[in-house]
């Protein structure tokens, strides 16, 4: 199994990219400076990042203090702070430590840190401050000072307004107070200016760069994008900073679409465009990367030297810096490379070979190595339940029918699935034909339901099944094709419920009146059935199987202990702080709540079940 987070190691052959971006961090001595690392999903945004640091870190080996590197990924602040504010404390926060640890402008680096305190005590956070700035309309204890202050500029006030004016100064000393004492004269726009000129003046003073490496922006909520980079604009273009944002600039598109209206495309293009001075986007994917990807993935779950491991890493890498001349990483490569590989990770590499094609050319997949990781953590998993059960399965055999599955015609895979369960030695027969002609490369005259090149390319990977018996892999792939057994009992209404639940865990919710109709064993064998997929996943946040459990408790109640002992025999690591609002107000969740509070939970997790808990 590999982790669907992102890797500190270069499978990509990214290591050039990113030293690019540390040379132009580098060569700017001092001048400001705005990257934005783009690219979708999984493309490989975090990975680009670490090695930015990475590559950084190297060019700081010859005046190791010339960096102060400041990483911040708004997506764990979400719902939980204001990102502005988050931001701008972290920052200077570690501007203030660093200060005391090197001795060199600690008075400035004090200062920014409390003028940061003085807008954060402003409600709380900076945004009616920044919004100020902005022009835009403030909100909270500020925006009623200055809608007071405005009266009192144009002689409209009444009585009542200044015995208010007492009651707002005494709020705005309660709320503030513990985190600095404000000055009479202090005002959010003077303060902004401030924190500009005294965050410029202690980077001067610190004869430092500070580099701030934003992560995961594209996969916050569109007011939390927003804020961030209105909190990223008020440092953006001063001496001694370099800003490198990761986002899909179409989900900052879409952010910005949804937080100013209906704005005309210039200017939600002009937006983003304008925060970014470099543009950089994440090369996408070939058949030789995807190859490459995936045979060093199933090195790293070898059972060999770390050492070994790394060679091999390289080795790859080199090769595919030579790929535009011919050079191929495949079987053979890796087979110079890893001379003692044993006969299991050779058949795993011959499996790359076959698969990273149609890996490029299938739209659900198109090369996208978080989807790669993922096929290939749904393969694994499959084996593991094929070994468990003593069945048997095929890895090869198993890998080309899960390839279907993941990027076929649905129903085309139904078809397929049906033919294996119908013929009583569980072998597709009607494939036999197509297939070989698809191997000699001749012509093929497909039925429509069939006629797709994806299934032209995949009928000529081996090995043929047309005369291999399917049942097994089809037991180990109940999630998407489940063999209900006359063991389970189930009517025609739960079976049916089942497959679309399995098919669409997140639609879960809309089935609870027919879901609630059926009867209680049914109910459990079908809880069975998504806690087995469930089992699968590796990050507790907000997965769609959390839906499907949710909603079958809804439907029977008496099954929310199972989902609840589920949820509290998960990993420490694996929760993510998303899933406390998600399950916070269902009956059984209060137990899981305390069993993650007593265990090491991240500290987001634990702030998130506080602030449940409180409101």
């Amino acid at each position: 199994m590999w982790a669907d987070n992102e890797t500190e190691k270069d499978f990509l052959n990214f290591s050039g990219v990113a030293d690019t971006v540390a040379e132009i961090i580098t060569e700017a001595a001092g001048r400001p400076t705005s990257i934005g690392i783009s690219g979708s999903w999984g493309a490989g945004k975090s990975l680009m990042i670490k090695l930015v640091r990475t590559a950084l870190g190297e060019k700081d080996q010859n005046d190791p203090e010339q960096f102060i590197y400041v990483e911040f990924n708004a997506w764990l602040y979400q719902g939980y702070d204001d990102a502005r504010a988050a931001l701008l404390e972290v920052i200077a926060t570690t501007l203030n430590e660093e200060a005391d640890r090197r001795k060199n402008g600690v008075d400035k680096a004090k200062e920014l840190l409390q003028r940061v305190n003085w807008l954060r005590a402003a409600k709380l956070g900076v945004g009616s401050g920044l919004a100020l700035a902005l022009g835009l309309p403030p909100t909270g204890l500020i925006g009623e000072a200055v809608a007071f202050g405005k009266k009192a500029l144009s002689g409209d006030l009444t009585e009542g307004d200044v015995e208010g004016a007492e009651e707002l100064a005494a709020n705005a000393f309660t709320t503030a107070g513990g985190l600095i004492q404000a000055k009479p004269e202090l005002s959010p726009p003077r303060e902004i200016h401030a924190i500009r000129e005294c965050f410029e003046q202690t980077l001067k003073e610190m004869g430092v760069t500070l580099v701030v490496l934003i992560d995961d922006l594209d996969r916050c909520l569109p007011p939390t994008t927003i804020s961030t980079l209105e909190a990223i604009r008020l440092f953006l273009f001063l001496n001694n900073t370099a800003f490198v944002i990761a986002a899909d600039d179409a989900m900052i598109k879409h952010a910005v679409r949804q937080h100013f209206g209906n704005v005309d495309d210039d200017l939600v293009i002009n937006y983003f465009d304008k925060l970014i001075q470099i543009p950089i986007r994440v090369p996408p994917l070939g058949t030789q990367e995807v190859r490459a990807y995936m045979m060093l993935l199933f090195v790293e779950t070898a059972d060999i030297e770390d050492a070994i491991k790394e060679s091999i890493r390289e080795a790859v890498c080199a090769q595919l810096a030579k790929s535009w001349r011919g050079e191929r990483v495949d079987r053979a490569f890796m087979q110079t490379v890893y001379k003692d590989a044993p006969a299991e990770i050779i058949a795993r590499f011959d499996t790359a070979d076959r698969l990273a094609p149609l890996m490029v050319s299938a739209s659900q997949i198109a090369g996208n190595p978080r989807l790669v990781k993922r096929f290939l953590n749904a393969l694994s998993i499959r084996m593991a339940i094929s070994r468990a059960h003593d069945v048997g399965v095929d890895e090869a055999v198993l890998a080309k029918m899960l390839l279907f599955e993941r990027c076929g015609n649905p129903k085309a895979y139904d078809a397929l699935t049906a033919a294996v369960n119908n013929d009583p030695d569980g072998k597709p027969v009607f494939l036999a034909e197509w297939e070989q002609k698809a191997a000699a490369n001749e012509e093929l005259e497909l039925d429509q339901l069939w006629d797709d090149p994806f299934i032209r390319e995949w009928l000529a990977i081996t090995p043929q099944l047309a005369d291999i018996d399917l049942r097994g892999v089809l037991y180990v792939s109940r999630e998407h094709a489940p063999l209900i057994t006359p063991e389970d009992r189930l009517s025609s209404e739960g079976a049916e419920l089942l497959t679309a639940i399995l098919k669409i865990p997140d639609m879960a919710a809309s089935l609870h009146d027919r879901l609630a109709a059926l009867p209680r064993p049914e109910t459990t064998v079908i809880m069975d059935r998504v806690l087995e997929q469930a089992r699968r996943e590796q990050e507790w946040g907000t997965p769609a199987i959390l839906d499907a459990c949710i909603a079958v408790a809804k439907a029977d109640p008496s099954l929310g202990t199972r989902v609840a002992g589920f949820l509290s025999e998960r990993p420490a690591g694996q929760i993510k702080p998303g899933i406390v609002p998600k399950i916070s107000d269902q009956p059984w969740a209060a137990g899981v709540l305390d069993r993650w509070k007593d265990t090491d939970v991240s500290d987001p997790v634990k702030k998130a079940i506080g602030t449940v808990e409180k409101g």
